[in-house]
């Protein structure tokens, strides 16, 4: 599931299906926060992964793509659900729960920095650079700054909220690694349908454990967002995704995760009435560039 980074010059259609999925992703903060008011997190992120396998599934079997049968295959389906969607989604889901949906989105903008440090320890063919080590460098500096000196001496819920975004983060970069050393090979769309069976073998247990039954006697509110985010953020996005990757290059994909957060922010103070405090803005400013460096090193590939 994971692409070696190249950079491609984008055409007019490659920005703009990367610029929708940004917005997608953006908006999926706002939608698993209204989410939240009713449900828990872990039955939040049960919802979103459940949903989405059962339409990529679909699409697989339409599709008339090959399905996986052997065993080793379908325990690194469970290794990258674990890494890709249980732990981020459930750590950011409760993490949401007690800071900003944009600050929750500036801090999941550090997944490339992360990604580039588990990449190094990894990969012999990864080495970090002293390109990449700037920009990496940056990118801690921009997170720091975004969560605050006050964060580490006054320690309270919303620091833990905030640990366990970027928690989430490290579990993405994680994912990065595990998805190139065990799913080569495979059709992204079965790849992404078999990662989110993992999950759902998972979460779907460990919500009804944690946080009782799953409940359908939902209000139409919190339907509407959990339709948005596991039907439009996470199955259709992870189908666009692959389409925009080969469009843009893995490297120019690194541009999503820089507009990410603008949306999320903007809805988060449209909707929720969200004031960030400025240091979050100086943090993603700094983050950003830390990105910026990371992808212009990268190697064009025409």
């Amino acid at each position: 599931m994971t692409t070696r980074p190249t950079q491609m010059t984008l055409s007019s259609r490659a920005w703009a299906e990367l610029i929708l999925l940004s917005v997608i992703w953006g908006a999926s903060f706002l939608s698993i926060r209204i989410a939240l008011d009713e449900i828990g997190p872990l039955t939040t992120v049960a919802h979103r992964v459940g949903w989405a396998m059962l339409i990529l599934w679909g699409y697989v079997l339409i599709k008339g793509l090959p399905i996986p049968r052997a065993a080793r295959i379908w325990g690194a389906f469970l290794g990258m659900g674990l890494l890709n969607n249980v732990i981020p989604f459930s750590l950011m889901a409760w993490g949401q729960l007690h800071i900003e949906t944009g600050l929750t989105s500036i801090l999941n903008a550090a997944t490339a920095i992360f990604g580039v440090i588990a990449a190094a320890l990894f990969f012999a063919d990864e080495r970090l650079t002293p390109r990449r080590a700037i920009g990496v460098g940056l990118g801690f500096c921009g997170v720091a700054t975004a969560v605050g000196l006050n964060a580490l001496t006054s320690f309270d819920i919303r620091s833990l909220g905030q640990l366990a975004v970027i928690g989430g983060t490290i579990s993405y970069a994680l994912a990065g690694v595990w998805a190139r050393k065990t799913m080569k090979g495979l059709p992204p769309q079965v790849a992404a349908a078999g990662m989110l069976t993992g999950s759902s073998l998972i979460m779907i247990p460990a919500a009804w454990i944690v946080e009782g039954p799953l409940s359908f006697a939902l209000t139409l509110q919190t339907w509407s967002a959990i339709g948005y985010y596991a039907v439009v953020a996470t199955a259709f996005a992870y189908l666009l995704y692959y389409r925009v990757l080969g469009m843009a290059g893995s490297g120019n994909l690194m541009l999503c995760t820089l507009m990410i957060a603008p949306v999320a922010i903007v809805l988060g103070a449209i909707v929720l009435n969200e004031a960030l405090p400025m240091r979050a803005y100086f943090g993603f400013a700094i983050l950003a560039t830390g990105l910026l460096v990371l992808n212009s090193g990268q190697k064009r590939k025409n």
